[in-house]
């Protein structure tokens, strides 16, 4: 049964090129989990058992959006503060836990663990679509409207920023590109703009002149400083290259050095679908650095693809905003398109080397519980902005707004008549 089919028969709504997007994505998601996730394998002794638990994730996910894809966008909008709220809760008690892999981002619940910095996202930028959108003069975007984006923004990078600075950067930009599309003010931009770029010279400048004694004092504190060092590490990290290839130290960054393996023997076309060889050494195979298990696999036209795939996402949400007559529908479809395609090329990038480890997943394909309902959850609300519009001159989509009357032209008419 195609997709037109469920159309028809009123199961899918919406735009069919973002279904077609997340129908595509969550199929690559389970081939490749399945392909990378080896040592899971080995340690729960069974084939099926990784990938049947993806999968079931993945089913829960696409389930989750379409239920949302069907609920008018104001459920949204009013909603949007109180999600916020909650995962403000969820990240505080994620500090007051234990850590996993040095860091506290995740709480376990009923068994399951759960990263609210995930949820703090969705809930931020709906929230960020909710206020740009109410607060606005003839100007645009009115100064309450710009103080509360930068207190919402700020409130929720103040627990996220100690112990992953990657997603606090995510956030920040994401922020700032919603506040230019939106039109917030120029000078407020330029200066937010001035003052990340100073921070960021500022930050490079210490990466460079801190001394290594203090940064084991503070890896082996329980204080705000504990990531510090790894992030130093991550930034400075200078691997020497020894003229003989031989006496290259294969153990030494470890993640990198294997993605950097499966990129460089990949081809074109790859090895095929279930051969990739460096999943075995790499520890984040199914997760951070699935992107070089898919280029090792499916050569450099997968990888190519699966860019394309998510650039292709962008495109349609913008088409979808600039048609939109209410500003939040526009400014949310934008904020959410924008949060997953600047994280999967900042996965990608590290995936190729061009950037530091960051620990980003790859949206909607890497292996992951609350990421991967999250996920789904900015696709169904992407595609509830999408059905709740309707078609004009072909295939352009226009939010539905209720038409406004003019009581005089109603008078003039009826004078007319008598």
């Amino acid at each position: 049964m195609s997709l037109s089919s469920f159309r028809e028969k009123g199961l899918l709504q919406g735009d069919m090129v973002l279904w077609m997007i997340f129908i595509c994505l969550c199929m690559i998601s389970v081939v490749e989990v399945y392909s990378a996730s080896s040592s899971m394998t080995y340690k729960s002794g069974s084939y099926w058992v990784p990938v049947m638990e993806h999968a079931g994730y993945v089913i829960a996910g696409m389930i989750l959006a379409w239920m949302m894809h069907l609920l008018p966008c104001k459920i949204y909008k009013i909603s949007s503060v109180f999600i916020l709220f909650f995962s403000w809760i969820l990240l505080v008690v994620a500090l007051c836990s234990g850590s996993v892999n040095g860091a506290s981002r995740w709480i376990s619940i009923f068994g399951k663990t759960i990263q609210p910095s995930e949820l703090s996202k969705l809930g931020l930028v709906m929230t960020a679509a909710a206020v740009l959108s109410i607060f606005r003069d003839e100007n645009g975007t009115s100064k309450m409207g710009t103080k509360l984006l930068i207190f919402f923004t700020g409130v929720t990078l103040l627990p996220i920023a100690t112990e992953n600075l990657s997603t606090a950067a995510l956030i920040s930009a994401v922020m700032f590109l919603i506040a230019f599309f939106a039109q917030v003010q120029t000078k407020l931009l330029a200066w937010v703009a001035g003052a990340v770029t100073g921070l960021a010279i500022l930050g490079l400048t210490f990466c460079f002149s801190v001394s290594e004694s203090t940064l084991d004092n503070w890896a082996q504190s329980d204080g705000p400083m504990h990531r510090v060092p790894t992030w130093v590490h991550r930034i400075t990290n200078q691997q020497s290259l020894p003229d003989d290839p031989n006496d290259y130290d294969i153990t030494e960054n470890i993640q990198v050095t294997h993605a950097n393996i499966a990129i460089g023997t990949c081809g074109v076309i790859g090895r095929g679908p279930g051969n990739s060889i460096e999943r075995d050494f790499l520890p984040q195979a199914y997760s951070d650095f699935i992107y070089a298990i898919i280029i090792e696999e499916g050569g450099i036209a997968m990888g190519m693809l699966v860019m394309f795939l998510y650039l292709l996402l962008l495109w349609r949400a913008m088409r979808i905003a600039t048609k939109c007559k209410g500003l939040f529908p526009a400014y949310l479809i934008m904020g959410l398109s924008i949060m997953i395609v600047l994280q999967a090329m900042m996965n990608m990038a590290v995936a190729v080397g061009a950037m530091p480890v960051t620990g980003q997943p790859l949206p909607l394909i890497s292996r992951g519980g609350t990421s991967t309902f999250v996920n789904c959850a900015y696709l169904g609300m992407m595609l509830a902005v999408s059905r709740n519009a309707k078609m004009v001159d072909g295939d352009e989509p226009v939010a539905e707004e209720p038409e406004i009357i003019d009581e005089n032209i109603i008078e003039d008419n009826n004078e007319d008549n008598h």
